[in-house]
């Protein structure tokens, strides 16, 4: 599977590459002389002593008027001004890359990108709500994530709350000079990556936050903001990560780290059976405080964590309709006893927790070709489910088509399918206000962001008409590829500063926003 540990490769590959390519030079190396050889000094201009001979000749060979005249006129020495070629736009499966050619990221259409490198690789990470306010466009940025690592050994790894500040805007060559929102001072500095960790025995395989409601400032110090993580050991742990936060923000603020480093709770009902699949959900304003936690393993069960005025809640009785690794979860945004699950079976399910049996409501039984490995529910059409598969399959299922369990009919077909990617798809999830907008990862190291809405206009296609031989089209859907990380495993829309996507891979993380959305 597509989304399994990292945990075999220790180093983070070095090389970078984006959407662009340029010829790369060749570098010629001076030899030295060996160790046992006089070197010989070399006179550039070849001056030589001249004798009186020589003298006397020169003169001769004056004018009248003093100037020396040349037997022969030498043509003068032109500077080449041949220019290097100019860079052109590099679509993976539309163009190649020829021998000597590296890419190199366009900056023109990113508005904000960024580069950064941690300890060890995190599989899995998500964003937590801050402070700062919504809908934030003004540079610099600030984000908070909390991230699991895939440390070398299992005592090595961690659970790490980042705090990444000082994310300039992307500075272009025509920018102009006198910009009134630029100030000279700010734009020169380099982004700042903070973190504070907690021990976390084995790798993460995911790790969740719970879900605020939207506007909703962040808790008081004093009140818990708990975290999930998948670990491979088979447990689930739930943390309090807001000390952590706070740790960030204030400084000389001192941990408790009899909150902090033992988790809140550790869910042991799925044995020593690890899992990926996990999702939480919450009663909103109204009680938000009341959690509800899923969590799948790889022997196809799913079991629901709640939580009561004393704590959490475990129960013991699994869903048990699916015959594979459940590879991702997903509650309904708005029928909160209702949820979607995905699974190497090929199926996505439908459920509903007050069901008889723990068996799934509906399904679609052959959602893709291959392993169904993530899915994202629409949160503002909601009956819209995306799902990614292991073949490189995007697929946009309306949910009202979908047959309830035991009823007879025809299976039901996506409403929109994109084959673009060329290997499975890691992570897929659609834009948190945006209702047509998704972004999706693959195991091709391509970062792409996608519009439904988006339909092909013929007198406008342009070049995209000419499609190289051995080339495909390029689907009028799909704004932005982004390119340049290895192995890419999460990707996640920023739900405070609109469209800023943040990717996490085996050489780090990439925080960007891009001209299409």
């Amino acid at each position: 599977m597509s989304k399994r540990s990292v945990t075999e490769v220790n180093a983070a590959s070095e090389g970078h590459g984006e959407p662009r390519k340029t010829p790369r030079g060749e570098s010629k190396q001076r030899e030295h002389a060996a160790d046992d050889e006089m070197g010989e000094f070399e006179d550039a201009w070849e001056d030589e002593l001249e004798s009186d001979e020589e003298v006397v000749d020169s003169e001769a060979q004056k004018g009248e008027d003093g100037m020396d005249v040349d037997d022969e006129v030498m043509p003068p020495i032109e500077e080449s001004e041949e220019q290097p070629p100019e860079p052109s736009v590099f679509i993976p499966g539309v163009h190649h890359l020829e021998k000597d050619e590296i890419l190199e990221p366009d900056d023109a259409v990113y508005l904000m990108r960024h580069n950064m490198s941690v300890n060890w690789p995190c599989l899995s990470f998500d964003i937590l709500r801050d402070n700062l306010g919504d809908q934030r466009q003004r540079f610099p940025a600030t984000a908070y994530i909390v991230a699991g690592t895939q440390a070398d050994v299992a005592k090595n790894n961690e659970i790490s709350v980042y705090k990444m500040s000082s994310l300039q805007k992307t500075q272009k060559e025509n920018d102009s000079d006198d910009e009134e929102d630029d100030d000279d001072d700010t734009l020169d500095e380099d982004p700042l990556l903070e973190h504070r960790s907690v021990p976390h025995l084995g790798g993460v395989n995911r790790i969740r936050a719970q879900p605020l409601p939207a506007s909703s400032p962040l808790p008081p110090v004093s009140q818990p903001y708990y975290v999930a993580s998948w670990a491979e050991t088979g447990k689930v742990h739930i943390w309090d990560v807001r000390p952590l936060i706070e740790a960030l923000d204030i400084p000389g603020y001192t941990i408790d780290k009899a909150r902090t480093h033992t988790p809140a709770f550790t869910i042991n009902s799925h044995g020593r059976a690890e899992g990926f699949a996990m999702d939480w959900a919450s009663s909103g304003e109204a009680n938000p405080s009341a959690l509800r936690l899923l969590t799948g393993d790889i022997h196809s069960k799913i079991y629901l964590t709640t939580t009561t005025p004393s704590g959490f809640n475990a129960l013991s009785q699994p869903f048990t309709t699916h015959t594979s690794s459940v590879e991702d979860l997903q509650w309904s945004p708005v029928e909160p006893t209702v949820f979607a699950s995905c699974s190497a079976d090929q199926s996505v399910q439908i459920w509903d927790v007050r069901a008889k049996g723990r068996q799934s409501v509906a399904g679609i039984d052959h959602a893709h070709e291959s392993d169904v490995n993530v899915i994202s529910w629409n949160r503002s059409t909601t009956y819209l489910l995306l799902s990614g598969g292991d073949e490189g399959g995007i697929k946009v299922w309306d949910l009202r088509n979908v047959k309830k369990r035991g009823a007879t009919g025809p299976n039901p077909t996506p409403v929109a399918g994109f084959n673009w990617h060329r290997a499975p798809i890691t992570s897929i999830e659609w834009h948190p206000t945006e209702d047509s907008i998704f972004a999706a990862s693959g195991a091709d190291d391509q970062v792409t962001l996608w519009d439904l809405a988006v339909e092909q206009d013929d007198e406008e296609t342009g070049a995209m008409d000419a499609t190289p031989e051995g080339g495909r089209d390029v689907p009028p859907q799909l704004l932005f590829v982004h390119q340049g990380q290895k192995d890419v495993k999460e990707i996640h829309w920023h739900p405070q500063i609109p469209g800023t996507v943040i990717s996490t891979a085996l050489d780090g993380f990439n925080v960007f926003k891009t001209i299409s959305v």
